[in-house]
């Protein structure tokens, strides 16, 4: 993929949609592309969050350990972030987050990821409407789980 489609890419990411194109051009430029294999962890609960990932292409779920071991919570796919909540409260990782697919992501650095919400206030606003719309999803996940136990 090259630079001006990982630039696409993240225009089509909510938290990024109010960015300039050149400062887009930077965050592509000064990312990490990676690739996972599916069944390969992109960031495991309970380790320290340093980087988010934005998820170019394939599919990855969500999992949460359990004490009957891990729960389902959520499928991610294009467009879609991994990894900020770790970033923002400096707590370790909530969950783990899987490929289910070969997927490949944009690796930000925690710095990286900081500064542009301090440049563009736009961005904070818009990742606390998508913790909100998370906490929902996996609000309902949990309860739907303990239904079925």
């Amino acid at each position: 993929m090259s630079l001006n489609e990982e630039v696409d890419v993240l225009r089509r990411v909510p938290l990024f949609q109010q960015i300039e194109p050149r400062r887009l051009k930077l965050l592509a430029f000064t990312s990490e592309r990676l690739v996972f294999a599916p069944g390969e962890d992109i960031v495991v609960q309970g380790d320290p969050g340093d980087a988010a990932y934005i998820i170019l292409s394939g599919e990855a779920e969500v999992l949460v350990m359990g004490d009957a071991g891990p729960i389902h919570v959520a499928q991610l796919g294009s467009n879609e972030v991994i990894g900020e909540i770790a970033i923002l409260t400096g707590v370790p990782r909530t969950a783990t987050v899987r490929a289910t697919s070969e997927l490949a992501a944009l690796k930000i650095g925690k710095d990286t990821f900081f500064q542009l919400i301090a440049e563009i206030p736009q961005i904070g606003l818009e990742i606390m409407k998508e913790l909100a719309r998370r906490l929902e999803r996996t609000t309902s996940e949990l309860q739907r789980a303990k239904a079925a136990a």
